[in-house]
């Protein structure tokens, strides 16, 4: 495979926020996952690299990544019917022993 070269600051824009729910924390704690809200046109290869750019400090190893479209729900507001926007959401499996603190990021800077 080819070595892409991605940029930096493109990488620190990709993941927007961890999914917190019920199911996101049977599975973390059953399977070593996390699952983040990321950017609609971001690639597998793009989210791993962007997941070890921000734990850097950590040395934390990304095994596998799942990507998954999430459609938006049909809402009403009154009598008019609307739309949630479309996003998609990862699953990161890192590997056994690690774990992603969320509290320390490590000092990235933007060359």
């Amino acid at each position: 495979m080819k070595k892409l070269n991605i940029n930096q600051e493109r990488l620190l824009k990709i993941i927007l926020a961890p999914h917190i729910s019920e199911k996101a924390t049977y599975i973390g704690e059953k399977n070593n996952q996390t699952i983040f809200r990321v950017v609609s046109d971001a690639t597998k290869k793009e989210i791993k690299d962007a997941i070890e750019l921000l734990w850097n400090e950590q040395k934390i190893e990304v095994k596998n990544v799942q990507t998954i479209n999430v459609k938006g729900k049909r809402k009403r507001v009154g009598r008019f019917m609307g739309r949630r926007s479309d996003w998609k959401k990862a699953i990161i499996s890192i590997e056994k022993g690690q774990e992603l603190n969320f509290t320390n990021f490590s000092n990235t800077e933007v060359k």
